[in-house]
Protein backbone atom coordinates (compact mmCIF):
# COMPACT_ATOMS: atom_id res chain seq x y z
CA UNK A 1 0.00 0.00 0.00
CA UNK A 2 1.37 3.91 -0.98
CA UNK A 3 2.12 5.54 1.69
CA UNK A 4 -0.83 8.28 0.79
CA UNK A 5 -3.26 5.67 1.21
CA UNK A 6 -2.20 4.54 4.50
CA UNK A 7 -2.24 8.69 5.96
CA UNK A 8 -5.94 8.71 4.27
CA UNK A 9 -7.36 5.76 5.76
CA UNK A 10 -5.72 6.79 9.41
CA UNK A 11 -7.04 10.03 8.94
CA UNK A 12 -10.62 8.76 8.32
CA UNK A 13 -10.49 6.61 11.17
CA UNK A 14 -9.68 9.34 13.03
CA UNK A 15 -13.02 11.51 11.84
CA UNK A 16 -15.20 8.80 12.93
CA UNK A 17 -13.69 7.80 15.74
CA UNK A 18 -14.35 11.69 16.18
CA UNK A 19 -17.86 11.93 15.13
CA UNK A 20 -19.38 8.72 16.84
CA UNK A 21 -19.01 10.51 20.49
CA UNK A 22 -19.82 14.03 19.48
CA UNK A 23 -23.37 12.12 17.88
CA UNK A 24 -23.78 10.14 21.11
CA UNK A 25 -23.84 13.18 23.13
CA UNK A 26 -26.37 14.67 20.43
CA UNK A 27 -28.74 12.02 20.96
CA UNK A 28 -28.66 11.82 24.80
CA UNK A 29 -29.15 15.58 24.79
CA UNK A 30 -32.46 15.86 22.83
CA UNK A 31 -33.70 12.77 25.03
CA UNK A 32 -33.37 15.12 27.82
CA UNK A 33 -36.01 17.01 26.38
CA UNK A 34 -39.92 15.59 26.37
CA UNK A 35 -41.25 14.85 22.96
CA UNK A 36 -44.17 17.61 21.41
CA UNK A 37 -46.06 14.88 20.09
CA UNK A 38 -46.40 13.54 23.40
CA UNK A 39 -47.33 16.72 24.91
CA UNK A 40 -49.56 17.48 21.60
CA UNK A 41 -51.24 13.40 22.21
CA UNK A 42 -51.91 13.98 25.98
CA UNK A 43 -53.83 17.63 25.18
CA UNK A 44 -55.49 16.31 22.49
CA UNK A 45 -56.78 13.15 24.23
CA UNK A 46 -58.21 15.16 27.18
CA UNK A 47 -60.03 17.53 25.31
CA UNK A 48 -62.13 14.92 23.54
CA UNK A 49 -62.95 13.59 26.47
CA UNK A 50 -64.14 16.41 28.18
CA UNK A 51 -65.58 18.23 25.08
CA UNK A 52 -68.13 14.48 24.50
CA UNK A 53 -68.79 14.21 28.47
CA UNK A 54 -69.81 18.48 28.65
CA UNK A 55 -71.32 18.61 25.01
CA UNK A 56 -73.10 14.69 25.43
CA UNK A 57 -75.52 13.92 22.00
CA UNK A 58 -73.43 16.29 19.97
CA UNK A 59 -70.72 16.24 17.51
CA UNK A 60 -67.07 17.81 18.87
CA UNK A 61 -64.09 18.44 17.18
CA UNK A 62 -60.82 19.26 18.87
CA UNK A 63 -57.85 21.54 16.93
CA UNK A 64 -54.53 22.11 18.84
CA UNK A 65 -52.11 25.22 18.17
CA UNK A 66 -48.70 24.62 17.52
CA UNK A 67 -46.23 24.34 20.31
CA UNK A 68 -43.69 26.64 19.79
CA UNK A 69 -40.48 24.74 18.52
CA UNK A 70 -38.55 26.68 20.74
CA UNK A 71 -40.12 25.00 23.63
CA UNK A 72 -37.83 22.69 25.57
CA UNK A 73 -38.76 21.04 29.02
CA UNK A 74 -37.31 18.05 31.03
CA UNK A 75 -37.88 14.45 29.45
CA UNK A 76 -40.66 13.14 32.28
CA UNK A 77 -40.81 9.51 33.85
CA UNK A 78 -44.34 9.97 34.73
CA UNK A 79 -47.07 9.61 32.40
CA UNK A 80 -48.27 12.82 31.42
CA UNK A 81 -51.21 14.82 33.01
CA UNK A 82 -53.78 17.08 31.04
CA UNK A 83 -56.41 19.61 32.88
CA UNK A 84 -58.35 22.10 32.14
CA UNK A 85 -56.64 25.50 32.67
CA UNK A 86 -58.62 28.38 34.88
CA UNK A 87 -61.03 29.93 33.24
CA UNK A 88 -60.58 28.10 30.19
CA UNK A 89 -63.91 27.73 28.05
CA UNK A 90 -65.95 24.35 27.22
CA UNK A 91 -66.26 25.17 23.71
CA UNK A 92 -64.84 27.89 20.98
CA UNK A 93 -61.20 28.91 21.95
CA UNK A 94 -59.33 27.86 25.00
CA UNK A 95 -56.20 26.36 26.35
CA UNK A 96 -55.78 23.10 28.12
CA UNK A 97 -52.92 22.00 30.57
CA UNK A 98 -50.02 19.82 30.69
CA UNK A 99 -48.34 18.51 33.90
CA UNK A 100 -45.35 16.36 34.23
CA UNK A 101 -46.07 14.87 38.08
CA UNK A 102 -42.55 14.55 38.65
CA UNK A 103 -40.92 15.57 41.88
CA UNK A 104 -39.82 19.33 40.22
CA UNK A 105 -41.53 19.04 37.29
CA UNK A 106 -43.09 21.33 34.61
CA UNK A 107 -46.87 22.47 33.06
CA UNK A 108 -47.21 24.70 30.14
CA UNK A 109 -50.64 25.52 28.60
CA UNK A 110 -51.53 24.85 25.26
CA UNK A 111 -53.79 26.81 23.09
CA UNK A 112 -56.96 25.08 21.50
CA UNK A 113 -60.22 25.12 20.22
CA UNK A 114 -63.47 23.37 20.86
CA UNK A 115 -66.25 22.90 17.91
CA UNK A 116 -69.35 21.63 18.90
CA UNK A 117 -72.09 20.57 16.10
CA UNK A 118 -75.41 19.64 17.03
CA UNK A 119 -78.97 20.81 15.82
CA UNK A 120 -80.67 24.08 16.18
CA UNK A 121 -83.95 25.32 14.44
CA UNK A 122 -83.64 27.57 11.46
CA UNK A 123 -86.57 29.39 9.15
CA UNK A 124 -87.27 26.92 6.77
CA UNK A 125 -88.41 29.77 4.46
CA UNK A 126 -88.03 33.41 4.37
CA UNK A 127 -90.46 35.44 7.47
CA UNK A 128 -92.06 38.64 7.55
CA UNK A 129 -91.51 41.24 10.30
CA UNK A 130 -94.77 40.68 12.38
CA UNK A 131 -95.89 37.43 11.32
CA UNK A 132 -96.74 34.64 14.00
CA UNK A 133 -94.50 31.49 13.89
CA UNK A 134 -95.90 28.26 13.13
CA UNK A 135 -93.71 25.00 13.87
CA UNK A 136 -94.12 24.20 9.96
CA UNK A 137 -91.99 27.48 9.32
CA UNK A 138 -88.63 25.73 11.07
CA UNK A 139 -86.60 22.83 10.61
CA UNK A 140 -83.66 21.37 12.47
CA UNK A 141 -80.06 21.68 10.88
CA UNK A 142 -76.46 20.95 12.38
CA UNK A 143 -74.67 24.19 12.74
CA UNK A 144 -71.32 24.97 14.92
CA UNK A 145 -72.59 25.60 18.54
CA UNK A 146 -69.07 27.73 19.64
CA UNK A 147 -70.51 30.20 16.21
CA UNK A 148 -73.50 30.95 18.13
CA UNK A 149 -72.94 33.60 20.87
CA UNK A 150 -76.46 34.92 20.88
CA UNK A 151 -78.29 31.78 21.73
CA UNK A 152 -80.49 29.80 19.91
CA UNK A 153 -83.50 27.42 19.75
CA UNK A 154 -84.13 23.45 19.72
CA UNK A 155 -87.45 22.81 20.49
CA UNK A 156 -90.14 23.99 17.80
CA UNK A 157 -93.03 24.24 20.50
CA UNK A 158 -90.58 26.93 22.85
CA UNK A 159 -90.72 29.33 19.52
CA UNK A 160 -94.49 28.61 17.86
CA UNK A 161 -97.03 31.35 18.29
CA UNK A 162 -93.96 34.20 18.95
CA UNK A 163 -93.65 37.10 16.36
CA UNK A 164 -91.13 37.93 14.15
CA UNK A 165 -89.17 41.13 15.25
CA UNK A 166 -87.78 41.51 12.05
CA UNK A 167 -87.72 39.86 8.40
CA UNK A 168 -86.02 36.66 8.51
CA UNK A 169 -84.32 34.85 5.71
CA UNK A 170 -84.42 31.21 4.57
CA UNK A 171 -82.01 29.31 6.27
CA UNK A 172 -81.22 31.49 9.36
CA UNK A 173 -80.51 30.49 12.28
CA UNK A 174 -83.46 31.95 14.97
CA UNK A 175 -82.23 33.40 18.00
CA UNK A 176 -84.03 35.15 21.12
CA UNK A 177 -83.21 38.53 19.56
CA UNK A 178 -85.07 37.61 16.36
CA UNK A 179 -88.60 36.90 18.08
CA UNK A 180 -91.17 39.04 21.11
CA UNK A 181 -94.19 37.32 22.43
CA UNK A 182 -97.74 37.98 20.98
CA UNK A 183 -99.23 40.74 22.90
CA UNK A 184 -102.33 38.69 24.86
CA UNK A 185 -104.31 42.25 25.90
CA UNK A 186 -104.66 45.59 24.14
CA UNK A 187 -105.26 48.84 25.83
CA UNK A 188 -108.74 49.62 25.97
CA UNK A 189 -110.25 45.77 25.64
CA UNK A 190 -112.58 44.40 27.47
CA UNK A 191 -110.85 41.51 29.91
CA UNK A 192 -112.27 38.97 32.64
CA UNK A 193 -110.91 39.79 35.72
CA UNK A 194 -109.77 36.55 38.15
CA UNK A 195 -109.46 38.44 41.74
CA UNK A 196 -108.14 35.78 44.17
CA UNK A 197 -108.14 36.36 48.02
CA UNK A 198 -107.07 33.40 50.17
CA UNK A 199 -109.24 30.20 48.94
CA UNK A 200 -111.71 32.72 47.11
CA UNK A 201 -111.85 33.35 43.40
CA UNK A 202 -114.60 36.04 41.81
CA UNK A 203 -114.54 36.75 37.99
CA UNK A 204 -115.64 39.89 37.22
CA UNK A 205 -114.81 42.29 34.30
CA UNK A 206 -112.76 45.34 33.00
CA UNK A 207 -111.29 47.92 31.05
CA UNK A 208 -107.22 46.97 29.99
CA UNK A 209 -105.57 50.60 30.79
CA UNK A 210 -102.73 48.92 28.80
CA UNK A 211 -101.35 46.16 26.10
CA UNK A 212 -99.78 43.02 27.62
CA UNK A 213 -98.18 40.20 26.82
CA UNK A 214 -98.41 36.71 29.13
CA UNK A 215 -96.68 37.47 32.18
CA UNK A 216 -96.71 41.34 32.09
CA UNK A 217 -97.94 43.63 35.03
CA UNK A 218 -100.75 45.66 33.26
CA UNK A 219 -103.76 48.07 35.08
CA UNK A 220 -107.27 47.22 34.47
CA UNK A 221 -110.61 49.16 35.43
CA UNK A 222 -112.56 47.33 37.31
CA UNK A 223 -116.55 47.39 36.15
CA UNK A 224 -117.95 46.64 39.02
CA UNK A 225 -115.71 48.68 41.81
CA UNK A 226 -114.54 51.26 39.37
CA UNK A 227 -111.37 51.03 40.72
CA UNK A 228 -108.29 50.37 38.98
CA UNK A 229 -106.22 47.40 39.84
CA UNK A 230 -103.12 45.65 38.58
CA UNK A 231 -102.80 42.42 37.42
CA UNK A 232 -100.84 39.96 35.83
CA UNK A 233 -101.90 38.55 32.19
CA UNK A 234 -102.29 34.67 32.23
CA UNK A 235 -104.13 34.14 29.00
CA UNK A 236 -105.49 36.09 25.90
CA UNK A 237 -108.22 38.85 27.57
CA UNK A 238 -107.77 37.02 30.96
CA UNK A 239 -105.68 38.94 34.07
CA UNK A 240 -105.14 37.81 37.37
CA UNK A 241 -105.62 40.18 40.71
CA UNK A 242 -104.14 38.91 43.79
CA UNK A 243 -105.46 40.69 46.71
Amino acid sequence: MKKSSKISSIFIALAILAWQPATSLAAGAASQWQSHAAIRDTAQSFLQAFASSQHQGNRSEVKLGKLDSRLHVKSCESALEAFMSPGGRTSGNTTVGVRCPDVGGWSIYVAARIDIYGPVLVARQPLARGSTIQEADLEPVERNLSNLPYGYYTDSQSIAGQLAKRTITAATVITPQMLQAPKLVKRGQRVTLIVETGPLKIRSTGKAMSDGKSGDLVSVKSDSSLRVVDGIVVSPGVIKVTL
